[in-house]
């Protein structure tokens, strides 16, 4: 370990690719962490709280940023991706593209050039249910925290009103996009995951009905931060629901779409219904399901469910969904294998617990049947957390953890 002169690289800037860069970094050895996104913190900074103590993005996250800003060993590469790995453990040669950063280090975030850009785009942060400037803050936490310009939707130089207007000369609409060589001892693919496509799922409808939406959105519909501004709203009319059926499985364990189990789904279920409850005590949830698959205190939560006389734990699996036109609610026909017969029930909501895919980490990597990176067959390079299977939070941070140890072993 003394040895070791060449920086070791972390690709990914989610919490686990952050955790294995800090717990480098804090054993005295070089780290280049790179994210594809304008800011750190991956999936787990869109959500409203993860498990297993409801915490918030907040609670987490903003300890590790502080220690990254305090550690000079760690060298941050946002907008970038890596683009092709050559060499081997101990010895890698890796190619990152930049996008080009519009918006300077400069920046103090101060909001006079949102005042008056006159260009709007879909908000990605908010899974594209509202809008945003061209030129933005990506959310509160943003790290770096700093505006950035969505090149899709900015006219740039034939505006120009944000250049115009900030004090601090932090726009550069000369900057160009950067392919740079870099040497590093060993690699930590913290790549990540995104849903599964839930409109592969036709049954569903989820193309088809506003009030049909997946378990990230969901996330992101009740967050203090997010459409509602601390109310849980539905995105067709911005109504506060009422009552609200989940539906476990959506597309998993199904040789159609995802032959496994992304192991997370249930106990973000459970999460999302006590999340409800507390903020709406009066509500009426349902919970259809194949089988409750949770484990160590995520069972907790199953109990605090079984317990709550307005929360409805049906055994069976749901068949289709049909909106009722006039009011925007949802009929959702499911089996209740209990009682042994197909049921209807209304809903002002739907949520669709959709499994977990790896990201396409962008290089040239080995990858098992599923898409998820194979730790045994790529020396020096160390998959961790969710680009090489289902995992939550908690366990994600452990995982990264010991990937930092065996990156600089």
């Amino acid at each position: 370990m003394v040895g070791i002169k060449k920086p070791i690289l972390v690709i990914g800037g989610g919490i686990s690719g952050i955790t294995a860069a800090i717990e480098i970094a804090e054993v005295g050895k070089n780290v280049i962490l790179i994210e594809k996104e304008p800011f750190l913190g991956g999936n787990v900074i869109k959500m409203n709280n993860y498990f297993p103590k409801l915490c918030p993005p907040a609670c987490g996250l903003e300890i590790n940023f502080k220690r990254i800003r305090q550690n000079p060993r760690i060298k941050i590469f946002t907008s970038s991706e890596v683009s092709q790995i050559k060499g081997e453990k101990g010895n890698f040669t890796v190619q990152i593209k930049s996008k080009p950063q519009f918006v300077k280090d400069t920046c103090t975030a101060c909001g006079k050039c949102v005042a008056v850009c006159p260009e709007e785009r879909p908000n990605k942060f908010n899974y594209y249910f509202d809008r945003t400037k061209a030129i933005y803050l990506p959310h509160e936490m943003a790290f770096p925290y700093k505006y950035t310009i969505d090149e899709e939707y900015c006219k740039k130089e034939a505006c120009n009103k944000c250049a115009e207007v900030c004090e601090y000369d932090a726009i550069d609409f000369s900057a160009k996009e950067k392919t740079e060589n870099i040497e590093v001892y060993s690699i930590v693919a913290a790549t990540g995951w995104k849903n599964y496509d839930a409109s592969r799922i036709e049954n569903l409808h989820y193309s088809n009905f506003k009030n049909v939406v997946s378990n990230v959105e969901f996330e992101r519909l009740i967050a203090s931060n997010g459409l509602g501004n601390s109310k849980l709203v539905r995105p067709s009319d911005k109504k506060e629901p009422k009552e609200i059926v989940f539906v476990q499985c959506a597309g998993s364990r199904d040789k159609k779409n995802l032959s496994y189990c992304s192991a997370v789904c249930c106990s973000a279920s459970l999460k999302h219904a006590l999340s409800v409850q507390e903020k709406y005590p009066e509500s009426k949830i349902k919970i259809f399901y194949i089988d409750l698959r949770v484990a160590g205190r995520n069972e907790d939560f199953l109990n605090r469910v079984e317990a709550n006389k307005n929360i409805e734990l049906i055994k069976g699996k749901v068949a289709k969904i049909e909106e009722i036109k006039e009011t925007e609610n949802l009929l959702v026909e499911a089996e209740n294998i209990l009682l042994g017969k197909k049921q209807k029930y209304e809903a002002d909501l739907v949520v669709l617990a959709t499994g977990i895919v790896p990201n396409d980490p962008g290089f040239t990597i080995q990858k098992n049947s599923f898409g998820f990176l194979r730790t045994e067959k790529n020396e020096g390079i160390h998959p961790i957390a969710c680009s090489k299977k289902p995992m939550d939070v908690s366990t994600s941070v452990k995982d990264a953890t010991a990937a930092a140890l065996k990156a600089i072993q």
